[in-house]
């Protein structure tokens, strides 16, 4: 699994134009191939008079899933740009929908793919991109007198707390980069006076 991975910040869309066509690039987060195709159904069902929907989209960390689409262009002229462009720019669990509509001057192959792509990459910067980085799920159990302080303590040191449950002990449930393991166990050591539990679980990721 990679450390980190870059993923479009929200959805929206950002329109270009291109001897008088008009390219209207959708962008959205998509956690799996399933919303990546819902996304692509509402974009085409919102712009059925258009003459082409193309669309490329990457899921997973480590890009496992890459689709594109030309929808009716030139083979590799449209969906492959966009989704080469995705590529170069670390994108992971993303889906861009490229809607066309013709404005009477033929591009040739090289102006679409220019389009296409160029489309996917001013999107991109205009709508805005975050990180995600890879972490440790973990989990700290304590006594209630400790619990109130210890979670100021962890917010106010920038912990990344997800969860806090309250029973007979309090459990808070953090995120830790792996390098920062060793460091955060004698931390909490130190504020508990060893009283705290600690305990280690699977990987995640979350906001850089």
């Amino acid at each position: 699994m990679p450390d980190e991975y870059r993923t479009v910040a929200h959805a929206g869309v950002h329109e270009t134009e291109v001897n008088r066509s008009r390219f209207l690039c959708a962008l959205a987060p998509a956690a799996t191939e399933r919303e990546a195709q819902d996304f692509i159904a509402s974009v085409r069902k919102e712009h059925t008079d258009a003459t082409h929907n193309c669309f490329a989209y990457v899921i997973g960390a480590d890009a496992a899933i890459q689709k594109a689409s030309d929808d009716g262009e030139p083979g590799g002229t449209a969906g492959v740009p966009m989704l080469q462009m995705l590529l170069r720019r670390d994108m992971r669990y993303a889906v861009a929908v490229v809607t066309r509509y013709y404005g009477g001057v033929k591009l040739g192959a090289g102006g679409l793919i220019r389009a296409y792509g160029g489309a996917v990459g001013e999107a991109l910067d205009v709508l805005g991109t975050i990180t995600r980085r890879r972490f440790r799920l973990a989990t700290v159990t304590v006594d209630h007198q400790r619990a109130g302080k210890l979670e100021n303590d962890l917010r106010s040191t920038g912990r990344e707390v997800r969860d806090v449950r309250y029973a007979e002990a309090v459990t808070i449930e953090i995120g830790l980069p792996d390098a920062d393991v060793p460091a955060f166990e004698a931390w909490l050591a130190d504020v508990t006076a060893g009283t705290a539990g600690f305990e280690l679980g699977g990987e995640a990721y979350g906001d850089a």
